[in-house]
């Protein structure tokens, strides 16, 4: 994809559906009775890995554009998979599915692309053999492939090393099957549409602080989900609004829940023109209309509680600090060196390739804004986000700027460039 100078983006987008929310749908659709149907599903390539993975296990699942509809097979109905579940390229099926299989009657194997089966496996391996789970990594280094042999499993208390989403959802899930309550506790509140959505399914729930604590359900009852605007998904074009110059974007139906909103909480603290209208509270996901205009920004530190509330942003944080007023300092963000790339070195690495001052620590990174952008060819290493937020550099750079392997974006966000395109 090849990018140019952009004099400024104007319009309203309706942001695909929330990558998280659409993924845990088909999951918890799939173990209920009865059928759920799901609304504004994201047909990005890591979501339609879990519904293949589940019609491997017998479930029907119809799908017919954002429109979803899945048959559930109950709590205990799945079926062992003929072949090897292939979870391409996510993260989420990956840790979420885990929990799931470490309790059924049947042996599987999970396996991904080679960038999937790179990343840690460990962090769930871990808890769930602590619940009696027989979980192993094929090749014996913490990794995908899996091979998972479902017994019965023990009730627990996991004291969570990191504050991950997918972590926590991967033990609430195994605690569906478990012989009492089982909990965790993180050291920070990660996302929470787990939770969340586990209560419309008619599981009991409990969160206090940063613990969670789930009762093993006789069953979950099929519920209709509608799922809001991706707020990751939004970022990009959050920045993009702030940083192009005569820009004004409404952003329609994005998914604001507190445990996802952290870039809103940035936005407000560099300066930022950001106003949210028509806010509609969905049953603990809220959503509201986001509306960006071109702002004159300032540096600010970005870490701490709020670090697992914006985690996915944080590439795309960084290009908006380039285009601030003085330094922006982001820590405690060690966790991006474990996403679909070590994202704290691409993404400086390719902001210094474009002329920012840009420092890669240990946990994050330091910006020093106010430099002008130029061209750049830009390899992504096939990370959807970094690709993303480089064609939003690209818009904003004299010169041409090159995206090596875009189509990378179709993992989250398959129509990015046709609406990038329609706002110019």
């Amino acid at each position: 994809m090849k990018l140019t100078k952009s004099a400024g983006l104007r319009g309203e987008l309706s942001i695909p559906g929330d990558k998280s929310i659409s993924h845990r749908a088909v999951m918890f659709g799939s173990l209920a009775k009865g059928t759920t149907h799901i609304s504004n599903f994201l047909s990005g390539a890591d979501c339609l890995s879990t519904i293949d993975c589940f019609r491997k296990m017998g479930v029907l699942i119809e799908q017919n554009g954002t429109n979803v509809t899945v048959h559930g097979n109950g709590l205990h109905g799945l079926k062992a998979p003929s072949e090897t579940l292939d979870v391409g390229n996510s993260g989420t099926t990956t840790r979420l599915i885990s929990g799931i299989l470490a309790g059924q009657d049947f042996e599987t194997v999970l396996s991904g692309d080679a960038s999937l089966n790179k990343r840690p496996m460990g962090r769930i391996i871990k808890p769930l053999e602590q619940m009696g789970a027989k979980i192993t990594s094929v090749n014996g280094n913490g990794c995908a492939p899996l091979k998972i042999e479902g017994t019965k499993l023990n009730a627990t208390h996991y004291d969570s090393p990191v504050a991950s989403a997918q972590v926590k959802s991967c033990v609430l899930l195994a605690g569906l099957y478990a012989d009492g309550k089982t909990s965790v506790t993180e050291p920070a509140l990660s996302r929470n549409h787990t939770e969340l959505m586990l209560r419309s399914f008619g599981v009991k729930v409990e969160s206090h602080d940063t613990t969670a604590t789930i009762t093993p359900p006789e069953e979950m009852i099929a519920t209709d989900i509608v799922v809001p605007g991706d707020i990751s998904s939004a970022t990009f074009f959050i920045v993009a609004g702030l940083i192009t110059p005569n820009s004004c974007i409404r952003l329609k139906n994005v998914g604001i829940n507190p445990t996802r909103d952290g870039i809103l909480r940035v936005c407000k603290d560099m300066g930022a023109d950001v106003t949210l209208e028509n806010v509609i509270d969905n049953g603990g996901e809220p959503t509201a209309d986001i509306v960006v205009k071109t702002s004159k920004l300032k540096g600010t530190v970005i870490g701490g509680e709020v670090i697992p509330t914006l985690i996915d942003e944080i590439p795309v944080i960084a290009l908006l600090a380039a285009f601030a007023e003085g330094e922006t300092v982001i820590k405690d963000a060690a966790e991006l060196k474990v996403k679909e790339s070590d994202r704290i070195a691409l993404t400086v690495d390719n902001l210094v390739k474009m002329g920012v001052d840009a420092t890669a620590t240990d946990d994050g990174m330091i910006i020093k804004g106010g430099n002008p952008l130029h061209g750049a060819s830009i390899n992504c290493k096939y990370d959807h986000r970094i690709a993303m937020t480089f064609s939003i550099a690209g818009i904003n750079a004299e010169g041409e700027t090159v995206i090596e392997d875009s189509e990378c974006v179709d993992v989250s966000y398959p129509t990015f460039y046709e609406q990038l395109n329609s706002l110019q």
